[in-house]
């Protein structure tokens, strides 16, 4: 399954991050970012279809996967500013940005902050809504007073849980062993911090929203236990050109559905974004 994705490590602002790219053509592009606990093997489930129509690129975000940590960039709108650098330094200009779960908020920063770099953004099972609209888990974890209570806890369990939550599906051994190795010793612990910026910078982002100009397209889960629907809803009502399909799924759609989850981005790309964009579009 992961036989097409040529994975290789590149520098980046300073940072060794993991990539994932296809062989397939030059344009249009697609630019993935890897979701938690995962990383670019998340995609390998839809990289076939995908690799087909356009050029791919997978990236384990910094502090991610397998690539370097690095603490400046653990919060939404400092990883939004990496992937605007390295969409540029990477020659992605104009290329469509697929950023489920922790990409969400990152992307729309990036949009927000560079009109025009992209030609459109994919996102969806991400946290949005302000005030946070988390659950289980998750929502412990960002409102924890402190990480103290979770660093002595075995981060191969709490990767190993959430991957028992994708229904309909399980990683080959070889992508279990990557999810796994990719958060040991303090790196979960420390990958949280991302989402422990959320109460701070999710209510900056919703005042960005109606500034965002490009095409954006939100999938969501509906039975999502993780990342409620709301917050897809919250971002549907708030973006001037955005289009909202809800999918009958967990949290993990693109695993969980990866033959719907790439038709959606596949039409997106082809020409839904184009439509999306016009002054007069259905919102659904």
């Amino acid at each position: 399954m992961t036989d097409a994705m040529r994975v290789e490590f590149r520098t980046v602002d300073g940072v060794r991050v993991r990539c994932a790219e296809s062989a397939g053509p030059g344009t249009p592009s697609i630019l993935l970012t890897s979701p938690w606990p995962e990383s670019v093997y998340a995609f390998a489930p839809i990289w076939p279809s995908l690799a087909s129509l356009a050029r791919l690129v997978a990236l384990d975000l910094p502090g991610f996967g397998r690539s370097e940590r690095r603490d400046d960039l653990l919060s939404p709108r400092a990883m939004g500013e990496f992937l605007v650098r390295f969409v540029a330094e990477s020659g992605l200009d104009r290329t469509h940005l697929v950023a489920p779960d922790v990409g969400t908020a990152a992307a729309l920063f990036a949009a927000a902050a560079r009109p025009g770099l992209l030609s459109s953004v994919v996102v969806g099972s991400g946290g949005a809504a302000v005030p946070v609209q988390l659950s289980g888990p998750l929502a412990e974890w960002v409102l924890a007073p402190d990480l103290d209570s979770f660093r002595a806890v075995d981060p191969r369990l709490v990767v190993g849980a959430a991957l028992k939550t994708i229904a309909g599906y399980q990683p080959p051994p070889e992508v279990r062993q990557d999810y796994l190795e990719s958060y040991q010793g303090d790196r979960f612990v420390e990958s949280m911090r991302y989402a422990r910026a959320y109460p701070d910078e999710l209510p900056q982002l919703a005042e960005r929203l109606p500034e965002i100009s490009e095409p954006v397209l939100i999938i969501a889960g509906r039975q999502d236990r993780v990342v409620p629907l709301i917050n897809a809803e919250f971002l549907y009502e708030r973006l001037p050109k955005a289009r909202l399909v809800v999918v009958d799924s967990g949290h993990f759609v693109w695993e969980e559905r990866p033959g719907e989850y790439a038709s959606q981005i596949a039409d997106w790309v082809a020409d839904g974004y184009r439509a999306a964009a016009a002054p007069e579009r259905p919102r659904r």
